[in-house]
């Protein structure tokens, strides 16, 4: 049911994955009415079911009350753990038990088109967002229950599906020995934060950790060595630079 987008770190750039984690999603949902699941989706079992007819204004209405900034109940079939144990393990088992509400951002909901008992819709929204959970809350919020029905990630951070390669296509690349040629540089992810060009002998600096000072404007930036080698992600403060991650080879 869900497919799309997933964005693989491999060699140097798997240190950029703390940075990724918190990038923005986009997704296309399907929602249905009248189905209420277990898993909040269209693959559990189902708990209530009821005949509803929802029109575009009731369901954007509805969504309206959960974009922007909203607190977000995780869903008991989820990899959060509880105690030490997956809510996931603990809902196979029959257990339910309380999950605090966390603070997530819808920045943008919109309808594509209507569907048998449901609609199609965008959504772009924070790490951490439950598209599922959405979905069921705003059927509770219209009185008459909804479930995920499909869910395709096409965006993350700095990645699209539309720049993505398939399973089949890699395969065919390993096979062939060229896989390197679908990599993308690392520095992508920082792709929205100026770009500072050292000098020869500040690369050794930077290679051999050592500080030193440097004119630039305080904030984050992306530093490449002269020939464009991406040297770390670093924070420039009062006439100095810090590195935040290195990138370059040891």
């Amino acid at each position: 049911m869900a497919t799309g987008l997933l964005p693989v770190f491999v060699g140097r750039a798997t240190k950029a994955v703390q940075f990724a984690e918190n990038d923005k999603k986009k997704y296309i949902a399907g929602i249905t009415f009248g189905i209420v699941t277990d898993t909040q989706d269209i693959t559990g079992s189902v708990l209530s079911e009821c005949a509803c007819n929802v029109t575009e204004k009731e369901f954007l209405k509805a969504a309206e009350a959960f974009t922007g900034y909203t607190e977000q109940v995780p869903p008991m079939y989820s990899a959060l753990k509880y105690k030490g144990r997956r809510l996931y393990d603990l809902a196979r088992n029959g257990i339910e038990v309380e999950r605090l509400p966390r603070t997530i951002t819808v920045y943008e909901l919109s309808l594509l088109e209507k569907r048998e008992n449901g609609f199609l819709f965008s959504v772009t929204c924070s790490s951490g967002t439950y598209v599922r959970t959405l979905c069921h809350d705003i059927g509770k919020k219209l009185g008459c229950g909804a479930c995920l029905s499909t869910l395709r990630r096409v965006e993350c951070g700095a990645f699209s599906v539309e720049n993505a390669y398939t399973l089949e296509q890699i395969q065919a690349k390993t096979d062939e020995g060229c896989i390197e040629q679908l990599l993308l540089p690392a520095e992508l992810l920082f792709s929205d934060l100026p770009v500072y060009v050292c000098t020869a002998e500040e690369e050794y600096l930077i290679k051999t950790g050592r500080p030193f000072e440097m004119n630039l404007a305080d904030g984050k930036y992306t530093v490449k060595s002269p020939m464009g080698e991406f040297l770390m992600l670093a924070e420039a403060k009062a006439n100095s630079i810090k590195s935040i991650k290195n990138f370059f080879e040891v």
